[in-house]
C-alpha cells in the first residue's frame, strides 16, 4: 500500500509538471499512468505488485467506481436530457445496443466464446470513459454539437451498462446467480439513490437551517456517504444507487451540484487516475501473452470497426457532416468503468473469466493509446478548417 501510495504521489507530480504540454501534443497525462503502473508492477520493476483479487484492488476499485458513477450522475439531470437528446439519445438507443451486438459476434467468431460470455465482454467494453472523451470534448475547436453528444454519452453509458454487466455475470455463473435476488438487489438501490438526496434537498430548503458556502458545497458529499451507508447496510447495489444519486442532484437540486462540481471533479479526477495506475500495475507481461493473437484483432476491430460503423449507423439521418459523424464515431474510448467492470468479472470466479478479463485489458489498452493520441491532431484539423472557412468568407466579402 505505502508502495502504491508513494508512486502515485510522484507520477502524479510528473503529470502536473508535463499537463500543460501535454494539452498541446498527442502526449496523454492518463497513458504516462498506465505505463508508469505497467513498468512499476509485476513482471517488470516489481515494486508496486497488485492482484486482481488484493483487497486494495477491490476496495479502491468499489469505492472509486462509486464516485465516478455520483459525480458522472451529476453531469445531466432529467431536464437536461429532454432539452438536448436528439443526437445524444442516437447514439444510446441505437449506437450502443449496435456496438455490443457487433462486439459479442466478434467474441463468438474469434475468440470461440459461448454467446453469455461474448455478451458481457460486450457488455464490459460498451460504456465511453468520459475522462477520455474530455480530452476532446474540451476542446473549442470541435463543434459544439459533437461535444455534446460525446460529454452525454460518455456520462450516462456507464450506468446503462453497470446492469447488463451484473445480470450476464450471473448468467454465465457467477455469484447472485439468482434473478429475482439480484433484481431485488439493482431495484433497492435505485431506490436508495433516488430517495436519499430528494430527501436531503427537502431538508436544506427549511428556513430554520442556514449554511455557509462551504458546507453547502459539502452537502452532495453527506448524500453519498449516507448512500453508501445505507446500501453497505441492506446489500442495495451500491454502483446504481451512485448513479441514481448523482442524476437525482442534477435533476431536483442543480444548485447543490453547482456547488459540489468543481470539488466533486476533482476528486473524481484523482480516483480515476489512481485507477488507472492500479490497472496498469495488473497488467503483467503474462497476461499480455496470454491473450491469443485473435485477441488483439478483436480488440483492433472494436476499435476501429464496431463503435465507427455502429455510431455512423445511428447518426445516418442526423445531419450532420460526414466529418463530425466520423469524429464522433471514433471517439468512443473505453477507460476506467470498462476498468472496474472487468474487474467485476474476474472477482466474480466465473468459468473463464480470467482469459475474459485479459481480452479486456488488451481491448483497454489500445483504446486509451489509440484515442489519447488523436485528439490534439482531430482538434487541430477542426481549427484550420475554421481558419481557412473565415479567410474565404473574409475574401468573398472584398
Amino acid at each position: 500500500m505505502e508502495a502504491l501510495l508513494l508512486s502515485f504521489a510522484l507520477v502524479l507530480l510528473a503529470a502536473i509538471l508535463i499537463s500543460g504540454f501535454a494539452h498541446r501534443t498527442v502526449l496523454s497525462t492518463t497513458v504516462l499512468f498506465l505505463i508508469a503502473g505497467f513498468v512499476l508492477g509485476s513482471g517488470v520493476l516489481d515494486v508496486v505488485v497488485l492482484s486482481p483479487t488484493d483487497p486494495t484492488v477491490t476496495t479502491v476499485s468499489s469505492l472509486a467506481l462509486f464516485i465516478v458513477l455520483f459525480t458522472d450522475g451529476q453531469e445531466v439531470g432529467l431536464r437536461d436530457l429532454r432539452a438536448a437528446w436528439r443526437l445524444p439519445g442516437r447514439a444510446l438507443l441505437l449506437g450502443m445496443p449496435i456496438t455490443f451486438i457487433i462486439s459479442a459476434v466478434l467474441g463468438v467468431w474469434l475468440l470461440g466464446f459461448s454467446w453469455p460470455e461474448a455478451f458481457l465482454v460486450a457488455a464490459v467494453l460498451a460504456p465511453t470513459d468520459p475522462v477520455f472523451a474530455s480530452a476532446i470534448v474540451g476542446r473549442g475547436e470541435i463543434p459544439h454539437r459533437v461535444r455534446h453528444l460525446l460529454g452525454v454519452e460518455s456520462g450516462l453509458n456507464d450506468g446503462l451498462a453497470l446492469p447488463v454487466v451484473l445480470f450476464l455475470i450471473a448468467a454465465v455463473g457467477g455469484p447472485d446467480a439468482e434473478p429475482m435476488e439480484l433484481a431485488k438487489e439493482l431495484g433497492l438501490g435505485i431506490l436508495v439513490g433516488v430517495a436519499v438526496p430528494i430527501v436531503i434537498s427537502w431538508l436544506v430548503r427549511w428556513k430554520v437551517f442556514s449554511r455557509t458556502p462551504l458546507y453547502a458545497s459539502l452537502t452532495p458529499i453527506a448524500v453519498a456517504l449516507i448512500v453508501l451507508g445505507i446500501c453497505l447496510a441492506t446489500h442495495a447495489n451500491l454502483y446504481l444507487a451512485a448513479y441514481a444519486a448523482g442524476i437525482t442532484i442534477a435533476t431536483v437540486a442543480p444548485e447543490m451540484r453547482d456547488a459540489f462540481k468543481e470539488f466533486g471533479g476533482q476528486i473524481s479526477e484523482l480516483v480515476k487516475l489512481l485507477a488507472v495506475l492500479m490497472f496498469g500495475a495488473l497488467i503483467s507481461p503474462e497476461i499480455l501473452a496470454d491473450v491469443p493473437w485473435t485477441g488483439y484483432v478483436f480488440a483492433v476491430l472494436l476499435l476501429v470497426f464496431a463503435r465507427p460503423a455502429s455510431v455512423q449507423l445511428s447518426l445516418l439521418g442526423s445531419g450532420l457532416p460526414w466529418e463530425e459523424r466520423l469524429t464522433a464515431a471514433w471517439f468512443g474510448p473505453k477507460g476506467f468503468a470498462s476498468v472496474l467492470y472487468g474487474l467485476l468479472v474476474l472477482a466474480s470466479g466465473v468459468p473463464g473469466a480470467e482469459l475474459m478479463f485479459h481480452v479486456i485489458v488488451v481491448a483497454i489498452v489500445l483504446s486509451i493509446v489509440a484515442h489519447s493520441s488523436t485528439d490534439v491532431p482531430i482538434a487541430a484539423w477542426f481549427a484550420r478548417r475554421e481558419a481557412e472557412d473565415l479567410e474565404r468568407e473574409r475574401q468573398r466579402e472584398v
